[in-house]
Formats: C-alpha cells, sequence, structure tokens
C-alpha cells in the first residue's frame, strides 16, 4: 500500500537536489566556518552565500539575517531578545490568541519576568481586529508579533496593514512567516517589518534550521553567548550543511515558482470541494487568496478528530488533528477555540496539507477512505 503523506504543515520531504547539495558539505567540506584555514575558509563562504539568497528572498539587507537552529529558536530570539534589550523602560508584549505554542509560552515565560502581554482575539475566519490593536499599543509597548500564515488553518493575516500601524503608533512588529514563506511574497521592507521568523522544513528543506531576520536599526540581545558567530547575535558553530541545504531549498522553490503553487492552489480547492459533500462538515479558517495554498481545515460534526487520524494512518495516509509541536495533547486546539468552535467540534477536526509532490490521485484515494471512515464512525458514534 503506497503512503500519502499530507501533513506538510508539521514538515515536508527534503527535496533530493536539496540533499544533493547538502552532502558535499558532510563529506568533503566540512570545515568550521570560524577556522582561518582553506576547510573553514570553504564553510565561511557556503554560509554567506546562503544568506545573501534567503536574505535577498524576503528584501532583507545581507547582515540582516542570522541563522538559527529552528523556527521555534528564531521566534524565542525575537521575543525574548527584545524584551530582555528594553526590560524595564519598556514591558509590553501584543501577540495573538492563535500563535503558534512557541510565541505563546515564550510570552508566558515572559509575564514571569514582569513583562505585561495582551493577547487579541481573532474573528471566525481568523483574522485580527486591527482596531483592537490600535488600542492595545501603548508608549510601554515593545513588539506587536502575528504570525502571518497560521499553521493550523492556514489564514494569511494582511501584514503589511498591521506593520504600519505598528510603525505609526512607534512600536516594532515581528511575525513568523514559517508557513507562508515562498507561499507568499514577502518584502520586509515593503512590508513594514522589523523582525521575521523563517525555517527550512516547511519548503523541501532540512530540519533543524531557521532564520531570524532583524532589521537592521533594531536592537536585540543574544540567547546564545559564546565565540560570537552570526555577527555576534547567535553563537554556536554554525550548521553548514544544513544551513545550505535551506538556501538551496528556497533556490528550488524560486525555480519554479507560481506553477507550483497554482497547482497547490487547484488541488487544495478541489480536496476542499470534495470533502465539503460530505454531510456535516464545515472549513476552519479562510478561504480563497486569504488561506495557504496548501492548507485544509475540516470539522466532522460529532466525531472526533483522533479517531479519523487513526483510521487514515491504518490505511497509511498521514494527516494532523492540529499543530505537529503540540498534537500529543489530548486539549483541544487553541487555535480553533480561538475562533469560536466549541471543545466538541474544535476536537472533531483534522489538518491536512498538501505540497508541490501531492497527486491528484493521492487527494482521491484520501478522499475515499475519509468518506468511508466518517460513515463508518457515525455510525457507532453514542453522539451522532
Amino acid at each position: 500500500m503506497k503512503e500519502i503523506y499530507l501533513d506538510n504543515a508539521a514538515t515536508t520531504k527534503v527535496d533530493p537536489k536539496v540533499l544533493k547539495k547538502m552532502i558535499p558539505y558532510l563529506e568533503e567540506c566540512y570545515g568550521n566556518p570560524s577556522s582561518t584555514h582553506f576547510k573553514g575558509e570553504e564553510a565561511k563562504r557556503a554560509v554567506e552565500e546562503a544568506r545573501e539568497r534567503i536574505a535577498k528572498e524576503i528584501g532583507a539587507g545581507y547582515k540582516e539575517l542570522y541563522f538559527t537552529g529552528s523556527g521555534t529558536e528564531a521566534n524565542n530570539f525575537a521575543l525574548k531578545g527584545l524584551f530582555f534589550s528594553n526590560y524595564p523602560d519598556k514591558n509590553h508584549i501584543i501577540t495573538t490568541k492563535i500563535e503558534h505554542d512557541c510565541v505563546l509560552n515564550t510570552c508566558k515565560f515572559l509575564e514571569k519576568l514582569g513583562a505585561k502581554v495582551t493577547y487579541l482575539n481573532v474573528d471566525a475566519e481568523g483574522f485580527i481586529d486591527i482596531k483592537e490593536l490600535e488600542d492595545a499599543i501603548t508608549d510601554k509597548t515593545i513588539v506587536v508579533s502575528v504570525i502571518h500564515g497560521n499553521n493550523e488553518i492556514g489564514t494569511i493575516q494582511d501584514i503589511s496593514n498591521i506593520g504600519e500601524v505598528c510603525h505609526k503608533k512607534g512600536t516594532l512588529f515581528h511575525t513568523d512567516i514559517c508557513q507562508s514563506f515562498t507561499k507568499v511574497k514577502i518584502n520586509v521592507k515593503k512590508m513594514n517589518i522589523d523582525l521575521a521568523t523563517l525555517n527550512a522544513h516547511k519548503i523541501h528543506g532540512p530540519k533543524g534550521v531557521g532564520a531570524l531576520y532583524v532589521k537592521e536599526s533594531v536592537k536585540i540581545t543574544p540567547l546564545l553567548h559564546g565565540g560570537g558567530q552570526e555577527l555576534g547575535k547567535r553563537s554556536s558553530t554554525e550548521n553548514v550543511s544544513s544551513i545550505v541545504g535551506f538556501s538551496e531549498a528556497v533556490k528550488a522553490v524560486k525555480a519554479v515558482g507560481m506553477f507550483d503553487l497554482s497547482n497547490m492552489k487547484k488541488l487544495r480547492d478541489y480536496f476542499i470541494d470534495e470533502l465539503k459533500k460530505i454531510p456535516n462538515v464545515s472549513l476552519n479558517g479562510s478561504i480563497g487568496d486569504k488561506r495557504l495554498v496548501n492548507n485544509i481545515n475540516i470539522s466532522f460534526q460529532n466525531i472526533e478528530g483522533e479517531a479519523i487520524g487513526s483510521f487514515l494512518n491504518s490505511y497509511k495516509i498521514y494527516t494532523s488533528t492540529g499543530s505537529a509541536c503540540s498534537s500529543k495533547s489530548l486539549e483541544s486546539s487553541h487555535v480553533l477555540l480561538a475562533l469560536g468552535l466549541d471543545p466538541l467540534k474544535a476536537n472533531s477536526s483534522i489538518r491536512m496539507s498538501i505540497s508541490k509532490y501531492t497527486t491528484k490521485e493521492e487527494v482521491d484515494y484520501a478522499l475515499e477512505k475519509i468518506k468511508s471512515t466518517v460513515e463508518k464512525l457515525r455510525k457507532i458514534s453514542p453522539i451522532a
């Protein structure tokens, strides 16, 4: 039985071109970029070329991009680094109720150190209210952090507008673009972004590497102290092979660009339209261009999402009940609850996310098994 992977919002298959580019930096070009001999210079050059390519892709300056070990680390770096640089003169952070767990848990940690955090509400599609944001910003606000493309429901926020509001009010704007990077055109200068988090493993690059864009004028305290790598902002010997893989993943996406995005969008819309033919289902999040091209999040009335996922897993169809970082939790998704779903409906949801490798044949097979699974579970459900 063929495996069908529909959990690309959690991680993606590494592109063979990316893997091929990485291997020499594990076998022959294994030097430490901080070393001054040829092997070190060889590795250093690869890191700097990667930095330049990735920075250019988001409209950033070459020296404004710092490599990290993950998107989670980059989000921690952004929020903690800004707090440590500004406290106690400023102590206020604004974020939303639908952020990735690493942002929400970082904010909870900083609250213990004296931070005041405002958690913005969202509407039924997952959008923040700009007026609520404007009213929340004070002269004590350090940063506003709003995820661009939500990892669970795919809703794409208007970050240009959000950034403009932040700048008018004299505060910094940070956004997590891990899910939207290369799926939505991003220019940090034109979109009023001061800090942005991105990573490689959502775009067919390796796990274990991310980056934080920090506008040159922004003062930020490093999380890691040591040898002063990453222009003094992130000490640790660089993960050269993964950084090279990150860059190659960006190159691979850029080579096909709109072709892959258009195909994913058509397949996503087909998937959603067919799922809607099942009785008593509803789509979570926004629609059309305001939704990530690879995201499908569906609630099936009166059936546990975990049960659906378990059945699909037995057919080697791999889905998720939410963010992979918290999917082992039995609690309802904080994102779906923030949309206004009751716990029963939130727990009846599954997330499916496609990639450039997903085919219509795979989606049709998944649809067949989803329909039969839902029918079977509803027959035995005590609340159906």
